[in-house]
């Protein structure tokens, strides 16, 4: 490469070095590492290195190509300093510029590339220049396992034998190295920076996850003062000073992830985190990856590594609900964590190891499915090790109208409204037999409230007054799945506002049921409306009942 000026330093020629020429690309050097240790972006900085070059080499255009993963082209920056035309400039070089710096990890020198007969820029229009006009250097870019991009500068064409051009090669070398290091560090830092940021977001997951929204501290105040909630409570924080795992058993609504919550706070690891599962939300391939984590490509949509629920949990407590709702293929994989207290990432090969209270929750027969194989029994006896049986709303009936009342009180807050529920309005609610427990007796609250046009809720503003009360009527009809029994009033079916009364007569047949049917239906006309006028039920009581019984519908 031809210099520009022997007053810039490295003389120009092409019949030796002297003693000043080394001196200047010495001085050269040290610019450039003192720019390159500065602490600015790394685009600004390589453009001051390209003008620092240009002040001791007699250069056209200077550009810098950065490679990523798979040697893809990340990052362009030329000594324009606009990205465009360091782009436009790099991508009118041939290709084999690239490709053969970084295969054979050497300096390309082209004095002349008119005469080039291997790299192809004869091919090239925008290189389309005369002869003896300019020549090229390439130097690649070295990082710690291979290289990481090249340098490339093209200049005035040049003997091939000058001597001078020797030292310029060596000095974009140098440069290249200098240029490797720092890349390799930015990289370094933000990696470091990406962890750190991955870390705070995780850790603000966790907070998330762990640290109760204000409705959700509400909900963990376990209202109740009836014998059967204070033996459970009793038990609760007994329970709590261990570390032993827990199963809260009970029926749907009984508010199994109340006390739960409850059972965290009131253990030594309350200022830990609180971690939630609904094990039955999810099919096993995504609870899997909640539960344990992922690396980063284990499968599709992993782009990067994430921690599962038992890291997050980790030191705390983990409530895993629906527990009997897992397949028997997770049921293994869960064992071994309950047993050793340690599992790998869903494509991963480490092996993790956590301190984690588990806390289970199902309303399933656990004995029974275990006795028809569709539970192991280990990781029953391993998550049964405290049972704790939560009582149904109807088990504690004193409890409604503090319930109802509570209910009411979160629902004036969170709508600014001054509600109230009369006498008889709670009379009604302590004579339901509310088969979605505290959850159904919420709901119903929250309806009967919003539906409300008063400021008081009396008796007649509750839905099971105006046949909407559907969660009464699958309590009643007994053909239905999942639904409870149903004792027969006086003399047909209980209506669906009331509670059994404490003295059933369970002597009244399917039979003379069908017979009071026919014979009311038969005085209406085959009118059910009517019938149910005489029957004391509503219409939709009397269809159910029809069905149920086999009657046809009379029509004249």
């Amino acid at each position: 490469m031809t210099l520009r000026k022997e007053s810039k330093g490295i003389m120009s020629g092409t019949t030796g070095i002297t003693e000043t020429s080394a001196a200047v690309a010495l001085s050269g050097l040290y610019e450039i590492s003192r720019i390159l240790c500065s602490p600015i972006e790394l685009g600004v900085m390589l453009v001051q290195v390209f003008a620092t070059l240009e002040n001791f080499l007699d250069m056209n255009a200077c550009v810098c190509v950065l490679l990523g993963d798979g040697d893809r082209v990340e990052r362009i920056v030329g000594s324009h300093g606009d990205p465009v035309i360091s782009r436009d400039y790099f991508m009118s070089l041939p290709e084999r510029v690239l490709g053969h710096i970084v295969t054979h990890k050497a300096p390309l020198v082209i004095p002349d590339i008119t005469e080039d007969q291997t790299i192809g820029f004869r091919s090239k229009p925008a290189w389309a220049v005369n002869p003896k006009q300019v020549g090229l250097i390439g130097v690649p870019i070295p990082g710690r396992d291979g290289i990481i991009g090249i340098l490339v500068v093209d200049c005035k064409a040049f003997s091939p034998d000058s001597p001078v051009v020797a030292l310029n090669t060596r000095l974009l070398a140098m440069v290249g190295n200098l240029i490797g290091q720092t890349v390799r560090l930015h990289r370094l830092v933000e990696r470091d920076r990406e962890r750190l940021m991955g870390d705070l977001d995780r850790r603000t997951e966790v907070a998330k996850l762990s640290a109760p929204a204000e409705s959700e501290m509400t909900d963990t105040r376990i209202v109740g003062e009836s014998p059967a909630i204070t033996a459970v409570m009793e038990k609760i924080r007994i329970v709590a000073r261990s570390n032993a795992t827990v199963l809260l058993r009970g029926e749907s609504g009984t508010g199994k992830e109340v006390f739960a919550r409850a059972l965290h706070q009131f253990s030594p690891r309350s200022k830990a985190p609180f971690i939630k599962l609904n094990c039955a939300a999810l099919p096993e391939t995504v609870l899997e990856s909640e539960l344990f984590g992922h690396e980063k490509g284990a499968f599709t949509g992993a782009v990067t590594a994430r921690k599962g629920r038992f890291e997050l949990a980790d030191s705390g407590t983990l409530f895993l609900d629906e527990i009997g709702e897992i397949s028997a293929s997770f049921q293994a994989k869960l064992l071994r964590v309950l047993q050793e207290g340690e599992f790998e990432r869903v494509g991963g090969t480490r092996t993790l190891k956590v301190n984690v209270r588990i806390v289970a929750a199902t309303n399933r027969d656990l004995e029974d499915a275990v006795t028809k194989g569709k539970f192991r029994a280990d990781l029953y006896y391993r998550l049964s090790v405290i049972p704790v049986f939560l009582p149904s709303l109807r088990e504690r009936p004193t409890d409604i109208p503090l319930l109802a009342q509570e209910f009411l009180d979160r629902f004036n807050h969170e709508n600014g409204t001054e509600l109230q529920i009369d006498p008889n309005g709670l009379s009604v609610l302590s004579g339901c037999y509310f088969p979605g427990n505290v959850r159904e007796l919420e709901n119903c609250i929250r309806r009967t409230a919003t539906l409300s046009r008063g400021s008081v809720i009396g008796e007649n503003d509750f839905a099971c007054h105006s046949e909407g009360c559907l969660s009464s009527v699958l309590w009643q009809v007994g053909g239905a799945e999942n639904a409870l029994p149903c004792p027969p009033k006086e003399p047909l079916l209980l209506s669906l506002k009331e509670a059994p009364p404490p003295a059933v007569d369970m002597t009244v047949s399917a039979r003379s049921e069908k017979e009071i049917l026919e014979d009311a239906m038969e005085k209406a006309g085959w009118v059910q409306a009517k019938a149910a006028r005489i029957l004391g039920l509503t219409p939709r009581q009397v269809g159910y009942a029809l069905r149920k019984n086999g009657i046809p519908i009379k029509k004249f």
